[in-house]
């Protein structure tokens, strides 16, 4: 277990420094700003484009840990949407609550440390567990505050929904990369040459800019952000493995990624939804800063648990 710490620490050690230099002012916002679209649209972009494109697209899609990684994800995310109903939290505040109970940082955090730390098997779960959160929980969160926003459920929701998937990079580079892979043809070598030297930049990039931002977030109602991250870090991974260990059996290696990955901090996206919205960004900022703090702790625990299936 210690030897799992000393290997997750390096991660959040950048993440810290990247606080750092956000608390001090060395980093600015806009400056924070900038990095993350770096990162968004290039880096990690490229990253997840290499990855499909020389995954075997038969090792890709896995149906079962789809549905178990969905059973204990929704699982939670009612269980925190009903807690937030009994406090009388409103529509809009329940499902923003919902999504930080249940929305991982797999894009920034997950993708480069678990790949890292279990190998490079480990990124066929994780790009589907990647791909479950943006199309199917990112989605119902724009169809939830739609419903709040206006009162009632409009179709034309649904394209407003295509047209974000098919806009989002990760989305569009793990979709493009799994195109190639159909093909059989491996990346010609310069291209994979440029995706990797881009893609490098992934990793230290992204914690970096998770640090960075989280300089900016405030606590608001502890209480409430202890409880969304004790849902994230604790009942979410729990849930998830209850699903993949013993109602949906998976091999213990992929049952070991999607519940690591379940183990990860409330997502920063979450917070950009609530500030678009103007629904509750302090409550989620809270949440993010919690849940990325303790998670140093968490998250190599799980990791550690995992890798003894």
């Amino acid at each position: 277990m210690l030897d799992i710490f000393l290997q997750t620490l390096p991660f959040f050690a950048i993440i810290a420094l990247g606080y750092g230099a956000g608390r001090t002012g060395f980093f600015t916002p806009e400056a924070t700003t900038y990095l993350t679209k770096f990162v968004f649209y290039f880096a990690l972009s490229a990253m997840l484009f290499r990855f499909s494109a020389n995954l075997p697209l038969g090792e890709v899609w896995n149906g079962r840990l789809v549905i178990a990684y969905l059973w204990g994800t929704a699982f939670i995310y009612g269980v925190a949407t009903i807690v937030a109903l009994l406090r009388n939290q409103g529509f809009a505040k329940t499902a923003i609550e919902a999504q930080c109970a249940v929305i991982g940082n797999t894009g920034f955090l997950g993708v480069p440390m678990l790949v890292l730390l279990m190998g490079e098997n480990a990124i066929g779960p994780v790009i589907l567990v990647l791909a479950v959160d943006l199309v199917v929980f990112s989605s119902l969160i724009v169809v939830l505050m739609s419903i709040a926003k206006d009162g009632r459920f409009d179709l034309s929701i649904f394209k407003t929904i295509g047209l974000g998937l098919l806009k989002n990079p990760m989305i569009v580079s793990m979709m493009l990369g799994l195109m190639w892979s159909a093909t059989g043809a491996p990346l010609p070598r310069a291209v994979d040459a440029f995706a990797e030297l881009l893609g490098s930049a992934a990793t230290p990039g992204a914690l970096f800019a998770i640090g960075a931002s989280l300089a900016s977030k405030s606590t608001e109602k502890v209480e409430v952000a202890a409880w969304l991250s004790f849902c994230k870090l604790v009942l979410h991974p729990a849930f998830v493995a209850i699903a993949a260990i013993y109602l949906f059996p998976l091999d213990p290696f992929s049952a070991g990624v999607i519940i690591a990955a379940a183990a990860l901090p409330v997502a920063g996206n979450v917070f950009m939804l609530a500030q678009h919205y103007g629904v509750a960004p302090q409550r989620v900022s809270a949440a993010i800063l919690v849940s990325t703090t303790i998670s140093i702790v968490t998250v190599s625990l799980v990791i550690g648990w995992v890798s003894q299936l």
